[in-house]
């Protein structure tokens, strides 16, 4: 008898896994299905898991596949259920091509092409539909984003629109997508929302449209380079009942949201002094953050990060604001920045640079203590809280998964089906941060 075994978690049941399913039983005799616990898809960094352990078996049983199911619990499990249970085959989808192959040393390992264009199933209901998702762009973070959505449950990348068709088709095949377009109100009418990442000045047209569309919208930041222009689309997607979310990612992690409230309980005492740095150096000037005329420039490019973290902790309200930078003769574009915030009791400093290294650490200065998070703060998995007396030293740990995107994504996914904006960046804290960086770029003109 040819024993076939396939992993997943099984969450929001639909077509894709059915078909998955089907294809595995069809290659032998007997299907194991692993169905993956809560505590398994929390460790490797699985979000929005909707379903319970015990729904998720009930309805993978009801497709009639599987002649036994198994519960997954730890990361190399798979090695050892191969060797207990004498399999031939090892099932998974292409999405994950090649990252199984250590399995070709105890059976074969099949990668089946996945379901294009996901549908729902009776096991359904309306408010837990799958969201398809359709990306703006097919540069570098386009790309990472599509890995990152395979981690969060309930939402399926279903196509992508580039000005160039070209382009646009090779990442269609390459992350096998259902579809691909150059028309952007053909790509619209495909998708229920959109994650925009395109460059900076392109945004809000397509936000916009999006948005008049009825579709969700997640941006890339900065959302837009004008505060104006922010305030506008916030309203708008208000009037239109969608959800529009800025994505820097940072906002969205666990430890920092951690790091925000331990900041605010009073466990530092008052917040006086924020330094946060951000800088990474690139070395070819013909890339978009180089070219002034795409809004290029280290403060455009990274200033969203530092300025999130000061504006959740110090607030939007501050005094007064301003800069001292270097400009590269070259291209005319800053490239290391310190933006210096006043406040009625505080302080701040962003740094930020695409020419100029300096350590990324966050400092959060209080009156009993402080925050302290080494580089890359803006990945946040661990920080301490210190003191005067350095035995009262706290270390916080707190995991931060691939490359954050899935944090932010997960967030749009919950904002959308609550029917409420996420409080981890509201619209308020989203235009302060724009206010800022478009007082730089006038600044620098």
């Amino acid at each position: 008898m040819k024993k076939v075994i396939t992993y997943g978690t099984f969450d929001l049941l639909h077509n894709g896994h059915i078909n998955i399913l089907k294809r595995a039983k069809a290659l032998g005799d007997y299907l194991i299905v692993g169905v993956t616990s809560e505590d398994y898809d929390y460790s490797r960094g699985k979000l929005n898991v909707s379903q319970s352990l015990l729904e998720r078996i009930e309805n993978v049983k009801k497709t009639g596949y599987a002649d036994e199911i198994i519960v997954e619990e730890y990361f190399g499990q798979k090695v050892g259920d191969i060797q207990k249970y004498n399999i031939d085959t090892f099932v998974i989808g292409s999405d994950w091509y090649g990252k199984f192959d250590y399995l070709k040393e105890y059976c074969d390992v099949v990668y089946l092409e996945r379901t294009k264009g996901i549908s729902s199933t009776e096991l359904r209901n309306k408010k837990n539909s799958i969201l398809k998702l359709g990306i703006v762009g097919s540069g570098r973070i386009a790309g990472r984003f599509v890995l990152e959505a395979r981690y969060v449950s309930g939402i399926n990348v279903e196509s992508v629109f580039g000005r160039n068709i070209e382009h646009a088709e090779q990442f269609a095949k390459k992350f096998q997508l259902n579809s691909y377009f150059d028309n952007y109100d053909k790509f619209l009418d495909e998708v229920d929302a959109v994650y925009v990442a395109t460059p900076h000045l392109t945004h809000y047209e397509y936000a916009k449209r999006a948005i008049l569309a009825k579709k969700h919208v997640l941006c890339e930041k900065p959302i837009v380079l004008h505060k104006e222009q922010a305030v506008e689309l916030f309203e708008l997607a208000k009037k239109n009942n969608v959800i529009l979310q800025e994505a820097i990612k940072t906002a969205y992690a666990p430890a920092f949201c951690k790091l925000v409230n331990i900041a605010k309980s009073g466990l530092i005492g008052e917040i006086k002094d924020i330094s946060a740095t951000f800088t990474k150096l690139i070395a070819d000037k013909s890339l978009r953050e180089f070219n002034k005329n795409m809004g290029g420039g280290s403060c455009s490019e990274l200033a969203s990060y530092p300025l999130c973290a000061i504006v959740k902790l110090l607030g939007s309200n501050y005094k007064n604001v301003n800069f001292s930078y270097i400009m590269d003769k070259e291209t005319d574009v800053d490239i290391y920045a310190k933006i210096n915030i006043e406040y009625e009791k505080s302080m701040a400093t962003a740094t930020v640079g695409i020419g100029v290294k300096k350590e990324g650490d966050l400092v959060v200065a209080g009156t009993k203590g402080y925050i302290y998070v080494p580089a890359p703060w803006w990945k946040t998995e661990y920080f301490e809280i210190r003191f005067e007396d350095l035995s009262k030293t706290q270390k916080v740990f707190v995991k931060f998964d691939g490359d954050g995107l899935r944090y932010e994504l997960s967030e749009f996914l919950k904002a959308i089906n609550s029917d409420n904006p996420s409080y981890k960046l509201s619209d308020c804290e989203s235009v302060a941060i724009i206010d800022i960086i478009e007082k730089f770029k006038e600044k620098t003109k």
